[in-house]
């Protein structure tokens, strides 16, 4: 099972979040929009951890269908150690993406913007996305941007090219070096967000950054010295699945040699030992 880096809310305490203003989300444990939440956060915590992929596609799969959109991006941003003078992004750049539905289109459209974040011409919505050092902010694209961009060549590339008209995006800081984004999508045939459906999207992502911690172990990132490649990735997936090195290699179809050499380097980028510190450390005990 996913274990919880942080305690999950009550289902009698308020669940909140910044779109502007502060709005409370009704509290009323038979509210069927709370009762969609709380199964989802259940579900959630039901994966496996080799199943993390599965997980992260849930997640968005069923935040597509709860804000009635069209799409959903889940990314990871990292600050770099010493960003150059003057950079718009204050050091900020992205490390991981996934979209629930890649089609060429939409899939062209975020690997120019990942690409256009490692230059120097990047686009407004970019620069007051990075801004701020909130830990937790939703904000609504047409109360963020002023009216102007919308005439402007970034929306039309990246929204209206791409069938999309509408975002709203949810910012979660793990540390001061790493954030989560994911940015839910509407059509031109849909309605606008509105600040309940911010709310909404706030009252899930809020109570899941143990979710967002696991996921980023699994890639190597939050802790580990050095990035993991594909093949340690899947040999931490079995290592934290309980799986011997022998099952790991037979899972795997590789040599005990191999899977061996590959422990022995997730245990380097992660400083540990042995297993059961990897576990420790997987289970946020380890500082």
């Amino acid at each position: 099972m996913y274990a919880r880096a942080g305690r999950r809310p009550l289902r009698s305490e308020k669940l909140c979040t910044r779109t502007g203003n502060d709005m409370l989300l009704s509290t009323d444990p038979i509210d069927p929009q709370n009762q969609d939440v709380y199964a989802l956060w259940d579900q959630l915590a039901d994966f496996s951890v080799a199943d993390g992929d599965a997980a992260l596609t849930h997640l968005m799969s069923a935040l597509r269908t709860m804000l009635s959109a069209r799409n959903v991006l889940w990314g990871v941003v990292v600050r770099l150690p010493s960003p150059k003078r003057a950079d718009p992004l204050l050091g900020w750049r992205p490390r991981l993406v996934r979209v629930l539905d890649p089609v060429p289109a939409v899939a062209a459209s975020v690997q120019k913007q990942y690409d256009t974040l490692w230059s120097d011409d990047v686009d407004l919505s970019q620069i007051l996305s990075m801004s701020g050092d909130e830990p937790f902010r939703v904000r609504l694209l047409f109360e963020t941007l002023p009216p102007a961009w919308f005439e402007g060549k970034h929306y039309r590339r990246h929204y209206l090219d791409v069938g999309f008209a509408d975002s709203i995006s949810v910012r979660i800081a793990l540390n001061d070096d790493l954030r989560i984004r994911l940015f839910v999508f509407r059509d031109a045939q849909q309605p606008r967000f509105t600040a309940q459906d911010g709310q909404r999207l706030g009252s899930v992502m809020r109570a899941l950054r143990w979710f967002h911690r696991q996921q980023l172990l699994s890639h190597g990132l939050l802790i580990a010295n050095a990035p993991l490649t594909p093949a340690e990735r899947r040999v931490l997936l079995g290592l934290l699945a309980g799986d011997t090195e022998r099952q790991i290699a037979q899972k795997l179809e590789q040599s005990p040699n191999t899977t061996h050499f590959h422990v022995k380097s997730i245990y380097a980028k992660f400083g540990v030992r042995n297993r059961q510190s990897l576990a420790a450390l997987w289970l946020g005990k380890l500082q």
